[in-house]
């Protein structure tokens, strides 16, 4: 059963385990990275197709008469048409959950950083301005406990719900969004009022119709002033320029991003400007713990393997 993994490198950078996967059938073809003129040939004969982020629609589907099983490394499945995927009987599945952990943590690493102005103190210590200091400590920053701080939660799934686990355990209270426009079940509390009472605010939707740009220029303004935005979950959720402006005049207190709109931003963006006070980029890798990536590859095995005996596990189509 001839098997495909088009974009492995995106996944392993040679510390994973692998022989799992390699037992669970016995021809497969890894390719670092595919491109859109290698996809049609490296797919042909393929019944099972691992991919991250290589886009499998209809026109490569066409081409694949073998074609049985799509593993998505990842959560997310906006790179596979899943409509042309059920017209052409190929069974689709994700791995949901794997990367609960490192991407929590990551979340919490950002806020920590923020509050105490972590990058500025250690550039001032590079520069020796603690040295210089007369006192011995410096206290150039103001620096913020969260205990007794609100964070407000959009997107309540298994990351929402670690996020709110951590989160109690720094004391902080936790405001649960519902979805904008709707009134708020038992426990939930209304997107407006999340976003004018949280100190800061974490996102975790996903990326829909429905929640490109929900935080622009007019949620922006709704926040507290010297509010923290968090954003672990896609780009595209979050107007770029509108939060970049929003830094620049101090309407937020700060923010921390760990996705972009386009990905890698080749063509720049407007977040990845020099002069924008108190912003952490990081490059899509709250996700990325070796032990997250593990338990990807772990998990499609599973999936595999379910499939195989009939019974395919996590399927988004079929």
């Amino acid at each position: 059963m001839p098997g495909v993994f088009l974009d492995r490198d995106s996944v392993d950078r040679g510390d994973l385990d692998f022989s799992s996967l390699d037992n669970i059938i016995d021809d497969w073809q890894f390719y670092g990275l595919t491109q859109p003129d290698d996809l049609i040939s490296r797919i042909r004969d393929a019944e099972i197709i691992i991919s991250n982020k290589v886009v499998l629609d209809e026109t490569a589907f066409r081409t694949t008469a073998a074609l049985k099983l799509i593993c998505v490394a990842a959560t997310g499945t906006n790179n596979i048409d899943l409509t042309a995927a059920r017209k052409y009987g190929i069974t689709v599945c994700n791995v949901p959950g794997y990367a609960t952990p490192s991407v929590s943590q990551h979340v919490f690493a950002m806020i920590l950083s923020l509050s105490i102005h972590l990058g500025k103190y250690r550039r001032a210590v590079m520069k020796h301005e603690w040295q210089q200091s007369p006192h011995f400590c410096l206290l150039d920053y103001p620096i913020e406990e969260l205990a007794g701080k609100t964070l407000g939660i959009i997107g309540y799934g298994d990351l929402g719900h670690a996020v709110d686990r951590i989160a109690e355990a720094f004391d902080m209270m936790v405001l649960i969004s519902d979805h904008r426009g709707v009134e708020p079940r038992v426990g939930r509390f209304a997107f407006e009022q999340v976003l004018a009472e949280a100190d800061v605010i974490s996102l975790h939707c996903p990326l829909t119709p429905e929640t490109i740009n929900l935080i622009g220029s007019t949620e922006i303004a709704q926040m507290k002033p010297g509010a923290l935005l968090i954003n672990t979950a896609r780009g595209g959720i979050v107007d770029e320029q509108a939060l970049a402006d929003a830094l620049r005049d101090g309407r937020l207190g700060g923010a921390g991003v760990d996705v972009l709109t386009k990905e890698p931003p080749v063509n720049g963006n407007p977040l990845l400007a020099d002069d924008i006070p108190n912003l952490i980029v990081t490059p899509h890798i709250a996700w990325a713990s070796r032990a997250s990536r593990q338990r990807l590859l772990d998990e499609i095995v599973k999936n595999i393997s379910a499939y195989l005996d009939g019974m395919p596990r996590n399927v988004v189509s079929e």
